[in-house]
């Protein structure tokens, strides 16, 4: 059982701080899922890339982060200034982020029919811009994570920090709007004299433009709020090498990694959830879809709603919650817990397609059911993730206590890695399945313009492509889950061990800056 007991010698931050922090963070996760889930979509049903040539991408570069992220994560745990290692990325990365956003959405078509040289450009550049993207991500990611653990000494105040930040980080969703509102735009772009694919295009590189601005200034709140509280234990610089080794040596830490690794699929319920809305329920047009002779089609709305409250509310509330119950209850029980008894509804999800199919949109009950069902899913996913950042931050307390070293950076870019992997993994996995159906670049150019004409219902019309959108959400991040509880069975960092380390760790500094004082004192 955990200890809520506050230490009273521990420096935290003010309300101001954390304020600034959330916001910033805010902004990060809004670019994170601009490229996460509009530009899975941006490549595959707008500028028609091969679900294999973007798999190939995403693979590419999952192999490059596993060096660059803990390559960044010591170059973060090198930096010392008088802001301390994480702030001065906070200050000046966001606008190269934005930068390397809008890049990998200023691409050409892709069709089988051009010459194989501009195939090749294009799928080159959707490459190169998306490893970009990630780089500059990274770099960002792993500072504004691994500052939570130097903004505070104190352990409940750091899950608070942690849970809201994952709460707060829902509000990324917004990101997802330049997927979801492209559509609405095309008019301006058709009446100029563009087909309706290059309508879709246009509108979606506007938006994505303007989202990702407007997201880059919350985004750069961060910079100027955040404060490092804690003092770092010596001016000690481990080498690359010497990070890979601390990663895999320090055991608590490895049983996260290799758990969440395994539990990667998961993102398949983000990443794929609102394409699989975008079709089933709007036909790939909201617009059209939500209008009726007699105005809003209220009853889809709500329907809609419902599943969408689904998806994204269990994250919500699970990240509300956990924290406390990480304090009544061991972290690795709670964390099993949401693991095994987690995939439950994630299987549920298939098995009610296969039962309802059709009817889940058009049947008020049956979107009910979805959406209770999408909930439970998505709170073991928000409790997770809440989970997994407070038990890294305990890692780089149990490593500083053992070692004097504390590697904030290196272990909050094991995080950055396991999210840019479990995205990457779930887009290979969507594109294999994807390329098994037959979901390619000219079937999916054909189905946008039957639907686009409404003469077809995706639903009804492309059963099995939508059948293969609900197995890919509920089936791969249903067994990853039940894997993933396999590393964290006999997980070393129990509660109480980690409350004694951590008091230990204040007494010793603020008895170290004691002794600093009488030495100056003298």
């Amino acid at each position: 059982m955990g200890n809520s007991t506050r230490n009273p010698n521990a420096k935290t931050y003010t309300q101001g701080e954390l304020t600034g922090y959330l916001i910033g963070l805010a902004g990060q996760n809004i670019i994170y899922n601009i490229i996460s889930s509009g530009l899975m979509y941006y490549f595959q049903s707008v500028i028609f890339l091969p679900a294999m040539a973007y798999s190939m991408i995403v693979a590419i570069a999952r192999v490059w982060d596993a060096v660059n992220d803990p390559m960044m994560g010591t170059i973060v745990d090198k930096t010392h200034t008088k802001w301390g290692k994480c702030k001065p990325y906070l200050l000046f990365v966001p606008a190269i982020i934005c930068i390397c956003t809008i890049l990998p959405f200023i691409n050409r078509q892709y069709s089988t029919a051009l010459p194989m040289w501009e195939k090749i450009l294009v799928v080159g550049w959707a490459g190169f811009s998306y490893i970009l993207w990630g780089m500059s991500y990274t770099a960002g990611d792993i500072p504004i994570w691994g500052v939570t653990s130097l903004m505070t000494e104190d352990a409940k105040d750091r899950a608070k920090a942690l849970a809201l930040a994952r709460i707060v980080a829902n509000v990324g969703v917004i990101g997802m709007a330049v997927q979801f509102l492209a559509p609405s735009f095309k008019g301006m772009f058709i009446d100029k004299g563009h087909n309706d694919a290059t309508a879709l295009q246009y509108s979606m590189i506007l938006l994505a433009v303007i989202v990702t601005v407007f997201a880059t200034l919350l985004f750069q709140v961060a910079g100027f709020a955040v404060k490092e509280k804690v003092k770092q234990p010596s001016e000690k610089k481990p080498s690359i090498k010497e990070n890979f080794r601390t990663m895999w040596q320090c055991k608590p830490f490895r049983q996260l990694l290799v758990s969440g690794i395994i539990r990667s699929p998961i993102q398949l319920l983000s990443t794929v959830a609102l394409t699989l809305v975008m079709y089933f329920f709007f036909d790939n047009d909201p617009g059209r879809a939500l209008s009726t002779d007699n105005g809003l089609n209220i009853q889809l709305i709500l329907k809609v709603l419902i599943i969408g409250l689904g998806i994204f509310g269990g994250m919500i509330v699970a990240s509300a919650f956990t924290p406390s119950l990480a304090r009544k209850f061991e972290k690795k029980s709670l964390y099993n817990f949401y693991s095994i008894i987690g995939a439950v509804p994630f299987g549920l999800i298939f098995v009610f397609y296969l039962i309802a199919g059709v009817k889940i949109r058009d049947e008020f009950i049956w979107a009910v059911i979805m959406g209770i069902t999408f909930f439970a899913a998505s709170w073991a996913m928000g409790g997770l993730n809440v989970l997994q950042s407070i038990m890294i931050a305990d890692c780089v307390d149990y490593e500083e206590y053992h070692n004097n070293n504390r590697p904030d950076g290196i272990f909050f870019s094991g995080q950055s890695f396991i999210t840019k992997l479990g995205a990457g993994i779930s887009t290979v996995i969507s594109g294999v399945i994807f390329s098994i159906v037959h979901w390619s670049s000219d079937v999916i150019a054909d189905t946008n313009a039957a639907l686009a004409q409404g003469g077809a219902s995706f639903a009804v019309d492309y059963e099995k492509f939508a059948a293969t959108m609900f197995f890919i959400v509920a089936i791969p991040p249903m067994i990853g889950l039940v894997l993933s509880a396999i590393p964290t069975m006999k997980y070393a960092l129990p509660n109480d061990e980690h409350k004694r380390i951590l008091a230990s760790l204040i007494e010793k500094r603020h008895g170290s800056q004691a002794e600093e004082s009488e030495e100056e004192v003298k």
